[in-house]
């Protein structure tokens, strides 16, 4: 999770709710998710330019 912040606040991105879900932790075997939660509309467009700069910079030789 921490990891994932720290990405997302190099571009200026904060999902207030990012967290562990919690009951991932019951599940045999464990699978523990990370909840992104909600985010308002300007923080989704934020994040998909983000991905989408970074997928085109992966997409050349």
């Amino acid at each position: 999770m921490s990891d994932l912040r720290d990405a997302l606040a190099a571009h200026g991105i904060t999902l207030p709710s990012v967290g562990v879900e919690l009951p991932a932790f019951a599940a045999r075997p464990q699978l523990p998710l990370v909840a992104l939660g909600n985010c308002n509309v300007d923080t989704a467009r934020r994040l998909a330019a983000v991905l989408r700069t970074a997928w085109r910079g992966e997409a050349q030789p």
